[in-house]
């Protein structure tokens, strides 16, 4: 890691005035200040909010105390004064830079700002939550070596991984209208599925979750077309846990020749609050290595900074607790612990990739990383693996087995960043339980 990637936000020594962000195991201490979109309880108004601790600073009232005076050549009222991220992403990496250090400074010990900015903080558990951007796009690519060899192997035992993985970032354009934040429910979809009476229309009977992250695009271009790897990787905003929600007897019927539909654009969960790449940047780690055998790396998708640091290091759970575990008062029980330094292809590759047609990406854009697996027994990012395709059911520890996802289901994705010398930062909870199908008349 180069030390210009960090500064004195990312000093683990300095702690805030709001001591809940001090504690041992805060996923939101002074050096991490995501950003989300929510409501007070005492407000009927959206605001942006930066979480520090427990608590939630209220960005537009900060601007429109003139606080933020001064940042965004003055245009802090319109930066932050809306109900969504996208003008904050639509600015430089300089202006984000700018409001982080802002922060930091004033949520820090010894603040002359803490008097001020007291009144304008909410108990971060009360406030409710949206979707953090207007998102015009979204696509959902295919970046585990190991998820994409787990999945063909179940299909295709001899030849699981296609030949174009190791050569470009496989992505599929995802639905933006079914994107919904943490604690929506999500209904049972239905679609065409091939049984052994033929094809039937019916609920799914085999949902599934996929543990991901997420990147939010910046930067607004007025002239769309291919960028560099550099600028692509400036392009990065900030990054959020994704639940991509699928319906894998509806998939099977459906995906060849062009690929998922119906069995994916029901509904994608996202955690609420974005973590900055800046945030992220003492958790950065080298793009995976090539295994000798796999194609050359072609021109563009390459350079040495993501080469040393493209990827990084977020340790990932997925939780799960049924109906009956919730009334009999047992904890989660963790199926799957994986992490994301492992994926083949960085964030950076996946855009460039997406952009190198002369396709336009504008601020609030996501594109996911798809299913993030590893190699290692419990690794596996969705029930399709772990139970391998049901054949081997996951047990809940209370009488209680899955192959997929029942009614009543919750599933619970987390992230966590951990170096040595450094604080530790989360990304809040991803949190979605199934309700059954609508019933057709």
């Amino acid at each position: 890691m180069t030390n210009s990637l960090l500064d004195e936000t990312h000093d683990p020594r300095t702690e805030s005035w709001v001591v809940t962000a001090n504690a041992a195991g805060s996923a939101f201490p002074l050096q991490n200040l995501p950003f989300g979109v929510g409501r007070a309880a005492s407000s009927e108004m959206l605001s942006v909010f930066v979480a520090i601790g427990d608590q939630a600073l209220d960005l537009k009232a900060c601007a429109a105390a003139g606080l933020l005076d001064g940042l965004f050549d003055g245009d802090a009222r319109t930066v932050l004064g809306g109900t969504d991220l996208n003008a904050l992403m639509a600015r430089s990496p300089q202006d984000w830079h700018a409001l982080r250090l802002w922060l930091h400074r004033a949520l820090r010990e010894g603040s002359p700002l803490q008097e001020v900015l007291t009144p304008l903080l909410s108990p971060a558990g009360t406030l409710q939550m949206k979707v953090p951007a207007q998102i015009g796009d979204y696509t959902d690519f295919y970046c585990s070596v190991e998820h994409a060899t787990n999945v063909g192997k179940l299909f295709r035992p001899d030849n699981p991984l296609l030949p174009n993985f190791k050569s470009l970032p496989v992505g599929y354009h995802g639905r933006a209208s079914s994107i919904v934040v943490s604690r929506t429910d999500v209904r049972r979809p239905a679609g065409q599925i091939r049984s052994g009476d033929g094809i039937v229309h019916a609920p799914s009977a085999m949902l599934d979750f996929e543990l991901e992250l997420g990147a939010f695009v910046g930067i607004r271009e007025d002239q769309p077309g291919p960028r560099p790897l550099p600028a692509a990787r400036d392009r990065l905003f900030g990054l959020c846990i994704v639940n991509d929600w699928s319906a894998r007897d509806i998939q099977a019927w459906e995906y060849q020749p062009l690929g998922p539909f119906l069995s994916k654009s029901f509904a994608t969960t996202l955690s609420p609050w974005v973590v900055t790449m800046e945030a992220l940047a003492p958790f950065r780690v080298p793009a995976r290595r090539r295994s000798a055998g796999d194609p050359p790396l072609l021109a563009y998708l390459g350079d040495a900074q993501d080469a040393a640091q493209g990827a990084l290091a977020v340790e990932l759970t997925a939780s799960l607790t049924s109906e009956a575990m919730r009334a009999q008062g047992c904890a989660p029980v963790v199926v799957t612990r994986t992490n994301a330094a492992g994926l083949y292809w960085t964030f950076a590759q996946m855009l460039t990739h997406h952009m190198s047609n002369g396709c336009p990406m504008a601020p609030g854009d996501l594109v996911a990383s798809g299913t993030i697996s590893g190699e290692e027994k419990g690794s596996q990012g969705c029930l399709m693996e772990l139970t391998r395709r049901g054949a081997e059911p996951v047990d809940l520890g209370n009488g209680e087995i899955r192959r997929f996802l029942q009614d009543g289901d919750e599933i619970v994705l987390e992230g966590l960043c951990e170096r040595d010398g450094f604080r530790s930062i989360g990304f809040g909870a991803c949190r979605g339980r199934v309700t059954p199908a609508i019933e057709w008349q």
